[in-house]
């Protein structure tokens, strides 16, 4: 006999339908759900009862406890949702404010850096899934999410379905990219892993696709293989994708299109790692004439 799920309290299942009227992602559903439990943990009762004040100490709490900007921004988000659409009692939440996010500079690999660590990832699988995060930007989520079907070979397109934000959009397909995943393509079919209209890089069960999770876990091993002592992601490759094209001269506004980004000073940051253009720069300390 399987033992019974617990069950879900009517205030949680009526948040949970309200996150589905609205078609929030999986994730941001998550996410939601678990700020309001953070809340209700620190208040020892159902949260639907907290205060003004109880919210503005239940911040204080979190920024004593060394939780990090992010971190407390999504519990803000989450708690947001819960009082604004859920209880209708937005006026809740105005002692509690979004903190300041600091501004950091991506990682950035060489070139040198990034062949060497495509070349020590585990498997074809891998070097070619890496392939793609650097041969077209694209996230770690949108490089699970890709189809047998979204390659276009004749317009050399990778169609990106619902990527971040829920939007659709094309990226590039280089020839060299194009071949490595013909290779993939090749042995996956061969093996009965890749089926016909399939997941292009799936998990153990076919039917499903490999998680971001594992593909990290190649990268991290393949950056070890390849003594790479820098603290390198998925998303390390994104931005080396971007810089590299940045120190090519490539128009920074083809570049937001192709990362997908809504706003062009997002993609702007990219031009204070791009080295390469910033060496090119004359000092105008160069231009004085000596006296």
């Amino acid at each position: 006999m399987e033992p019974s799920s617990p069950a879900v309290s009517p205030l949680r299942q009526r948040m949970i339908e309200d996150m589905r009227m609205r078609k929030l992602c999986e994730k941001t559903q998550v996410a939601y759900i678990r700020a309001v439990r953070k809340l209700a943990a620190y208040l020892k009762r159902s949260p639907d009862t907290a205060t003004v004040e109880e919210l503005r100490r239940f911040q204080l709490h979190l920024v004593d406890r060394g939780t990090s900007p992010a971190t407390i921004n999504a519990t803000i988000m989450g708690l947001k949702f819960f009082f604004d659409v859920t209880l209708d009692r937005g006026e809740l939440m105005a002692k509690m404010q979004s903190v300041r996010m600091p501004r950091t500079l991506p990682v950035v690999l060489s070139r040198d850096e990034v062949a060497r660590l495509i070349a020590a990832a585990p498997n074809l699988k891998s070097q070619t899934a890496l392939s793609i995060a650097y041969g077209t930007g694209l996230r770690a989520s949108e490089v699970t999410a890709l189809k047998v079907g979204d390659i276009d070979s004749e317009r050399m397109m990778l169609r990106v379905e619902q990527g971040k934000g829920q939007k659709d959009r094309y990226a590039m397909l280089s020839p060299v990219l194009l071949e490595r995943l013909r290779c993939w393509w090749r042995l996956g079919h061969a093996q009965g892993k890749i089926l016909p209209s399939g997941w292009l890089f799936p998990g153990l069960n076919p039917m499903d696709p490999v998680t971001t999770r594992q593909l990290n876990r190649a990268i991290h091993a393949a950056a070890e293989t390849a003594k790479i002592d820098k603290r390198v992601s998925m998303h390390t490759l994104r931005h080396s994708f971007a810089t590299h094209l940045l120190e090519q001269k490539v128009d920074i506004r083809v570049i937001q299109v192709m990362l997908g980004h809504k706003k062009l000073e997002t993609t702007a940051l990219y031009a204070q790692v791009a080295t390469e253009l910033l060496r090119e720069v004359i000092s105008p300390l160069e231009t004085l004439q000596p006296t």
